[in-house]
């Protein structure tokens, strides 16, 4: 659009005459700084131009040579000469812009003047001097706040106004950051920052024009507080050193936005600069204050500056914090500031439903024994009401607090009494509500208990809340924020401030906008979902608590206040066909909150200054061909956009364009390059195809990246792609990027699109991807996307293959709130493909997904069921056995509703409930039944349940025929006679064996429904068994045990209970795998009990023994040598007792050393135990061995009387006694008779014989009384021998025969050689005696007693026989002779 003023025919003389001369005066401003402008411009083009017009260097031919001498001095010429053609060219140059501005100059005036006569109806033609409308007026002020002083002044031409101070003109530059100076819509003003006492003086402001001067004049007074020093405002104004942080040049960057935060927790407000110059040691001066408030260093509060960032940080935050906050940097031109509001949420409640902390502790009215403390109430929006509050204090120096009111007070102040005299204290307040109680304030500032002068009380002169603000209203500001103002209620009542609550249209939970009282009737609300409808409601607080709410203010978009839209940019030249340019730019980055429709085009010659309009009417879209262009000509264009706030801001001006034919081959740059669905890591970028195709069609694309700054360009793709769009993955998440395009056809590759925005790898906050799904109500396929932002003026704009779908049949596109919706049709494979989904007016927003042909049938297969539903069934029809024998089939639905029907079918044939079938339903289960009391073999069949429940159906059938069905009869006829059994008493366990921790098997049972005249017997193998103790049936279980478990005790147990009601027979075979299980668990305990290997020596060998609780050889013990299993021979021996396993070395040699170990094996797991028999372990068992196997061949060969003697003889007188034995030995052994110890000789009365080195006898003929006496053998040869003891009594005739010993011979038989054997029978092998338990690895065996060969045998005394070796068993008695 040409910068042209349009007559405003129906304005008032006076306002046309001072809008047309302050447009004026800024047309002809704008020019000034445009031909400035231009001029640097085309000094640029022109100096590029001469580049261009320079003459290419000079190349030698081959056949021309030049010397040295001739070189040099041919390059020193041509440097000459081209320094003088350049001087040349610049002047040449000079003069022709010289002239051109001279033209122009003309050109201007001459437009001027035909403009002036069309608005002759508009102007008034009369000079007028200047005359101030709004004067000047006095103005007494407190120190250290600013002051602004203003007036209206007219005339014709517009006056020039100057301020004076004293009759000396004000200089802002004099006093950087003191005076401000502005002249906005004909009003001027002069501004006084942060007054002090010296600034106290008359001002004036004198308005001048060619036709005179005018003169306004006001006085400013400057007051200091009582008290207060002379120079107190020093430190605002410090005294400037040689460099003084206020004369650093500094540029605010990064700055603090509004920011949340919850009490409790730690925040920085931070703010990046940049200085010059940046001296370490004089960093900026830096203020920072809330709600106007200087704020200064303390523990809660931390500050520090830098030459590159001021930081405000909050450890501790409290709801105390809330509020505006300003930083105001001092600089060379002023100040430079930047406000955002800091926003203090609750912490999480102590206990749920409690209220918020109070806060702004403070203390009022000290005196010696007493405070008033006060406070202020916290919000409340959906906690219970606030029933009082708790006064805690706390002495400095001390961390225990004292409760001061026992019981809650009411209102938000309270006196607290019993303080000491001069102690300093801390308070804090808790408030309560029927929830509990919160979490404590603040603690207050230090207050001394001390008389001071009387403070102002807190107490107003009413009491009571205040009542409601007044109307609330809610405007647009922001995208994410909304303007709130409200009137204040009629009675105050020493209002403290507001809270404001919000809540979305909708929902019926409230939030709180502000967690401090604010005092203000107006309000920024932060933090709101864009797009999204808010309410809000307003109370007042003071002392007393909180107001009524205020009315709720009409609902509300967050949407940004409307405004035009931002300038266009980016404008591009697509085409050229000699006498016209075809244009494209981008849109606004800005909408100002209304839809762009129209764009506005201005062009101008490079050479001049004057812009001319192209289009009249808007145009809509981006792309644009403007005509009536002089070929050969460069050309600048200019862009406006226009929404319903009128039209915005001109673009920057486009580089110069030439207009000339395009006529290369390769296609012309592609243009409009947008990206869609950015990610962390990847992106999708769009474009448009070439206006400019070239001399063939494009055939394809490639696309180039680089990182922002950066010029070394990458192109993504290898081959060209034939769409117009290329998804770009592993992208450094947080880097920026831009790209090019460049098309391609079949005579090459064409120029580069102009670069794209600069584009961050970083998905928007809340970013939310397309969800597909099926409707539950009407099974439509679609899908769907929530924006994470919106707008009023936001479009869903949906794609197939980044191809918009635009009205489609087969598509229907619905949008609700900050939801999208595409519902196909009719889907079927032709919808396969990649949607899209993009919002307009977004910082981004978009989404897209992937419809593959298997999502599209799971959805399918999904959308049928809901149009044709069934009803949902959890368990399809099945069947079980009950008790009687009854059998019950049964089906479970996921829900039922009461209103359900159904009915079963057996064999084709619907079945209702009546004799022997019971139906039934349970709505909460879904459970449908049907109950057979009778179960037999006309029940075969197949079995149909179907169900109706609205309009959902379902079927569901068993089929129950041959051995399945025969299998449930089975059952079924179990499940009767288990009845009809447990009628009387009867087995509620049948037989089954356990194994006790002494190995011993017991054979147990449990019984039911018995009495006391109800018997239990055992049989095995239909032998009754009687137990020790009769079994109790009365206890429920009867058990019998099994001691010493091996394979005679297989066989067939039983076990009968009976009584007059019937009988019940248990039975439990012992043989095969039950045998194998008992063996197991014997094995199980036995292996857990089995001690290490003991080592045992015998005359046979080495023996090696394991004790446990019991063995038998039925277990699975396995003896090893060295990892090989030993089997039983000769050589290795393996038995057992039933307390010990034991494995015999027999003859042992060197080859049987190594380890040995016994694995005793349960079934599930193996024991073993091991046993190292080599070193010093076998040597010592070889020799005890040695020593054993020499004792028992000593045994085996000693001298000893085989039989025939007895213990007593008791014989009468006058009678022959004959004392007969058989002896042995190896050697033969000597034989000596004794009598009382005294060797007895043969004689006539006495014949001693020893036949054949077997037979010994003693005879003694016709023994008297004095043959009486202890009689005595000795047999003995070089191994040992034996001393066998015969007390023989004579008695006279007619004497009593004396009473012999118990169990001997009353009477000796008359004498009688008995007739010797024919050979004595070898005695037996003396069996090695089974020690108890050995505490040690090795035990010695006992040696027999013997006495060596070399030991002389005493004849006198006899040795006592409990030294003699064992005596083998007697199998041969001396004859005793008989009685006269």
């Amino acid at each position: 659009m040409a910068f042209k003023v349009k007559p405003w025919y129906k304005k008032y003389e006076s306002q046309v005459k001072t809008d047309y001369a302050y447009h004026h005066t800024k047309h002809v401003v704008k020019q000034q700084t445009e031909r400035k402008s231009s001029s640097k411009l085309e000094s640029t083009v022109q100096t590029q131009a001469t580049e261009g017009m320079a003459e290419a260097a000079y190349n030698i031919p081959v056949f021309r040579q030049r010397t040295a001498e001739e070189t040099e001095e041919y390059q020193r010429v041509a440097t000459n000469v081209g320094k003088g053609l350049a001087v040349i060219q610049e002047e040449l140059h000079r003069m022709r812009m010289a002239t051109k501005a001279q033209v122009d100059s003309l050109a201007i005036q001459r437009e001027v003047q035909d403009m002036m006569p069309k608005r002759l109806d508009l102007l008034d033609e009369f000079p007028r001097m200047p005359d101030f409308l709004v004067a000047l007026r006095p103005h007494t002020v407190w120190e250290k706040t600013p002051v602004k002083l203003f007036c209206t002044v007219q005339g014709n031409p517009r006056p020039i106004v100057k301020w004076y101070k004293e009759g000396v003109p004000v200089d802002p530059l004099s006093a950087p950051g003191k005076y401000k100076i502005e002249n906005k819509y004909g009003v001027h003003s002069l501004i006084i920052s942060r007054c002090v006492v010296s600034d106290t003086a008359e001002y004036s402001a004198v308005a001048t024009n060619q036709h005179g001067t005018t003169t306004s004049s006001a006085t400013v007074t400057v007051k200091r507080p009582a008290g207060a020093g002379e120079s107190c405002h020093l430190g605002l104004v410090p005294h400037l050193t040689e460099i003084h942080p206020s004369k650093l040049e500094v540029s605010l960057l990064d700055r603090f936005s509004v920011t949340f935060g919850v009490e409790g927790s730690s925040i920085s407000l931070v703010c990046t600069m940049v200085v010059v110059p940046n001296l370490p040691n004089v960093p900026p001066l830096a203020q920072w204050y809330r709600d106007d408030k200087l704020l200064k260093p303390s523990k809660l509060v931390e500050m520090s500056v830098s030459g590159s960032a001021a930081r405000l940080t909050l450890p501790y935050l409290a709801k105390d914090d809330e509020g505006l906050y300003t930083l105001r940097i001092f600089t060379k031109d002023g100040t430079a500031e930047h406000s955002a509001y800091l926003f203090v949420s609750d912490a999480a409640p102590s206990a749920a439903g409690a209220p918020g902390a109070p806060m702004s502790v403070k203390a009022y009215d000290i005196n010696s024994d007493y405070v008033l403390v006060a406070w202020k109430p916290p919000n409340t929006v959906n906690e219970a009401p606030i029933t009082g509050y708790f006064v805690d204090r706390c002495e400095v120096g001390s961390d225990s607090w004292i409760q001061c009111n026992d019981a809650p007070v009411k209102v938000c102040k309270y006196p607290v009494h019993g303080l000491s005299l001069g102690r300093s204290y801390h308070f804090r307040v808790r408030a309560v509500n029927s929830a509990g109680i919160s979490r404590a304030s603040r603690k207050s500032d230090k207050v001394t208990a001390i008389d001071a002068a009387e403070s102002e009380r807190l107490q107003g002169k009413e009491e009571g809340v205040p009542s409601a603000p007044g109307h609330v209203v809610a405007t647009r500001n922001t995208k994410s924020s909304v303007f709130v103002q409200w009137e204040p209620p009629k009675n105050p009542k020493n209002l403290m401030g507001y809270y404001i609550d919000g809540r979305v249209v909708g929902s019926k939970e409230w939030f709180a906008c502000n967690h401090k009282p604010f005092k203000h009737t107006r309000f920024v609300v932060h933090g709101l979902i864009p797009g999204e409808t808010y309410v809000f409601r307003v109370q007042a607080a003071n002392v007393f608590g909180l107001s009524e709410e205020s009315q709720e203010s009409s609902p509300i978009a967050v949407e940004p206040a409307l405004a035009t839209p931002s300038a266009p940019y980016g404008i591009a030249m697509l085409s050229s066909d000699g006498s016209s340019i075809t244009l494209a730019w981008k849109s606004p980055k800005h909408c100002g909150g209304s839809k762009v429709n129209a764009y506005y085009i201005d062009k101008r010659d490079a050479d001049t200054l004057v812009w001319k309009e192209v289009n009249l009417t808007g145009v809509t879209e981006r792309v644009c061909t403007v005509g009536d262009l002089k070929e050969g000509t460069f050309y600048e264009f200019m862009v406006q956009a226009a929404n319903l706030a009128g039209v915005g801001l001109p673009s920057a001006p486009s580089a110069p364009m030439k207009c000339e034919a395009w006529t290369m081959e390769e296609p012309g740059p592609a243009y409009d390059l947008s990206f869609s669905e950015v990610r962390s890591h990847s992106l999708v970028i769009l474009w448009k195809a070439p206006v400019y195709t070239g001399a063939s069609a494009v055939t394809g694309y490639f696309v180039d990246m680089a990182k922002k700054g950066s010029s070394e360009f990458v192109t993504l793709n290898q081959e060209a792609v034939r769409h117009r769009y290329l998804q770009v993955a592993d992208l450094e998440e947080g880097e920026t990027y831009v790209f090019r395009v460049r098309a391609v056809n079949a005579n090459g590759i064409g120029k580069p699109s102009q670069l794209s925005d600069p584009v961050c790898a970083k998905a928007l906050p809340g970013t939310s991807e397309i969800v597909a799904g099926v409707d539950e109500e009407t099974g439509d396929v679609f899908l769907s996307l929530e924006a994470c932002e919106i707008c009023e003026t936001s479009k869903f704009v949906w794609s197939k293959n980044y191809k918009p779908i635009g009205d489609c049949p087969r598509v229907a596109v619905t949008a609700k709130g900050r939801t999208s919706r595409l519902t196909f049709t009719n889907p079927d494979k032709d919808d396969l493909g990649k949607y899209s989904v993009v919002v307009t007016d977004t910082d981004g927003v978009s989404s897209s997904y992937t419809l593959t042909e298997d999502a599209l049938n799971t959805m399918l297969e999904l959308s049928y069921a809901i149009r044709h539903p069934i009803v949902p069934l959890k368990h399809a029809l099945n069947y079980e056995i009950l008790e009687k024998g009854h059998v019950r089939f049964w089906l479970q639905a996921v829900k039922l509703s009461p209103s359900v029907s159904y009915r079963f079918i057996v064999n084709d044939k619907e079945v209702t409930s009546g004799e022997g079938h019971k139906i039934s339903h349970d709505v909460a289960t879904g459970i449908i039944q049907m109950t057979v009391d009778h179960f037999t073999r006309a029940n075969e069949g197949t079995y149909t349940v179907q169900i109706n429940d609205g309009k959902a159906k379902t079927q569901s059938s068993l089929v129950l025929v041959g051995d399945v069905f025969k299998a449930a009869l089975k059952e079924a006829e179990f499940q009767r006679k288990e009845h009809i059994r447990k009628q009387g008493p009867h087995f509620s366990e049948y037989l089954y064996f356990t194994v006790t921790e002494d190995c011993t098997v017991m054979l147990t049972c449990k019984v039911a429904n018995v009495k006391k005249e109800t018997t239990l017997h055992w049989y095995k193998e239909e032998d009754e068994i009687v137990p020790e103790t009769p079994p109790s049936v009365m206890s429920g279980a009867c058990a019998i045990p099994i001691p010493l478990f091996s394979r005679k005790d297989q066989g067939i147990f039983k076990a009968v209970l009976g009584d007059d009601r019937g009988k019940d027979t248990s039975v439990l075979d012992i043989s095969g795998q039950v045998f194998d299980d008992i063996i197991n668990a014997i094995a199980k305990i036995a292996g857990a009990s089995a001690s290490d290997l003991v080592l045992q020596c015998t005359p046979e060998g080495i023996r090696l023994q394991c004790y446990m609780n019991y063995y038998t050889e039925e277990m699975k013990t396995v003896w090893k040598h060295k990892e090989s299993k030993i089997a039983s021979s000769e050589k290795m021996r393996i038995g057992g007792t039933a307390e010990m396993a034991w494995m015999q070395i027999c003859d042992p040699s060197d080859k049987e050393k190594g380890h040995y170990s016994i694995e005793i094996s349960d079934g599930v797991k193996t024991h073993v135990r091991t046993f190292d028999l080599s070193g010093q372990a076998y040597t010592d068992a070889y020799e005890e061995y040695l020593r054993l196997k020499a004792a028992a061949f000593a045994e085996k060969n000693r001298g000893r009387v085989v039989g025939g003697l007895p213990d007593v003889v008791t014989i009468m007188e006058e009678k022959s006694l004959s004392l007969t034995c058989t002896v042995w030995g190896e050697p033969t052994p000597e034989v000596t008779w004794f009598k009382n110890e005294q060797e007895v000789a043969s004689t006539e009365h006495t014949r001693v014989t020893f036949d054949g080195g077997k037979f010994a006898s003693l005879v003694i003929n016709k023994v008297t009384p004095e043959d009486s006496g202890k009689y005595s053998i000795n047999v003995r040869n070089k191994y040992g021998g034996e001393f066998v003891e015969i007390t023989v009594s004579v008695y006279r005739h007619g004497e009593q025969i004396p009473e012999p010993k118990l169990g001997h011979p009353k009477t000796a038989t008359p004498a009688v050689t008995p007739v010797p054997p024919k050979s004595p029978a070898p005695p037996a092998k003396t069996p090695t005696p089974a020690p108890s338990k050995p505490q040690t690895p090795f035990m010695k065996s006992p040696t027999p007693v013997s006495t060596p060969a070399s030991t002389p045998v005493p004849k006198s005394p006899t040795p006592p026989r409990s030294v003699k070796s064992p005596t083998p068993p007697r199998f041969m008695k001396s004859p005793t002779p008989p009685r006269k």
